[in-house]
């Protein structure tokens, strides 16, 4: 292993989203804010999720790790884009890293770019609502899953992109409404049956059911089979980006 180069691009890759921080990270942190707001004020009389709990209070673990999700896919996939068209992949390439240390430092800083958002929700939303954390370890666990997933995704993406039109196309009809349908907004079992059924199919939905077990001690679905389900989709997606980087598809041409 190379640990000084994997550091290096693992290094570049931070200061690129830090760089511009008020687009990173506060940009999310507000627009979450404002669903906070908004939901809240509209429903928290009207939708009952986990018994005793209030819908602000459930909506708060949704957010952040709506916010994981998107930032995580965001960070990397446009990296690799930008690297992309303006040319200057090839300094990557020639650099003595392996497929496999590109990787690591590519999705690194997508999930430190999530958790910073994630946690900057976390802190905005707690000057509002006070949300207990039942299960901090099983918190932390499916935030760094759920990170590590959609930042590999994002991968994935940025290398099977030509334009940025065509990744603008795969997270506004694949990353947005997944997260959005991943009961962030409401609680599986609100849903008529045949909705209940078709979320199961979501891997967004496990990562944010996950999520909210960390917080109330409750969820729709099994805390383990959620950890299965994500850390699956992490192999599996994981797996696909090694051969993809190996291969150099769309990356040496």
């Amino acid at each position: 292993m190379n640990l000084r180069g994997c550091y290096t691009l693992f290094y570049k890759e931070l200061l690129r989203f830090f760089k511009v921080a008020l687009q990173t990270v506060m940009a999310p942190v507000v627009t979450a804010l404002l669903y906070l707001l908004v939901f809240a004020h509209v429903l928290e009389d009207r939708v009952q999720v986990f018994g005793e709990i209030g819908y602000t209070v459930f909506l708060v673990p949704g957010l952040i790790m709506m916010s994981v999700i998107q930032n995580a896919f965001a960070n990397s996939s446009s990296s690799l884009i930008q690297s992309k068209v303006t040319g200057n992949i090839v300094f990557i390439l020639v650099s003595p890293l392996s497929y496999l240390e590109l990787y690591l430092a590519f999705v690194g800083a997508a999930l430190a770019r999530a958790v910073v958002v994630g946690l900057g929700v976390w802190a905005v939303a707690a000057a509002f609502v006070s949300v207990p954390l039942e299960h901090p370890g099983w918190a932390l666990l499916f935030m760094v899953l759920g990170g590590a997933v959609l930042g590999t995704l994002g991968v994935i993406a940025g290398i099977s992109a030509e334009k940025f039109d065509q990744l603008a196309g795969f997270q506004n009809f694949i990353i947005v409404p997944l997260s959005f349908l991943s009961g962030v907004f409401y609680s599986l079992h609100s849903l008529p049956p045949f909705w209940q059924q078709l979320s199961r199919f979501n891997p967004f939905f496990y990562m944010i059911d996950g999520f909210r077990y960390g917080f109330f001690g409750v969820a729709d679905v099994h805390p383990g089979l959620s950890l299965a389900v994500t850390a699956g989709a992490w192999l599996a997606l994981a797996g696909l980006t090694l051969v993809m980087l190996q291969r150099g598809y769309k990356l040496r041409n």
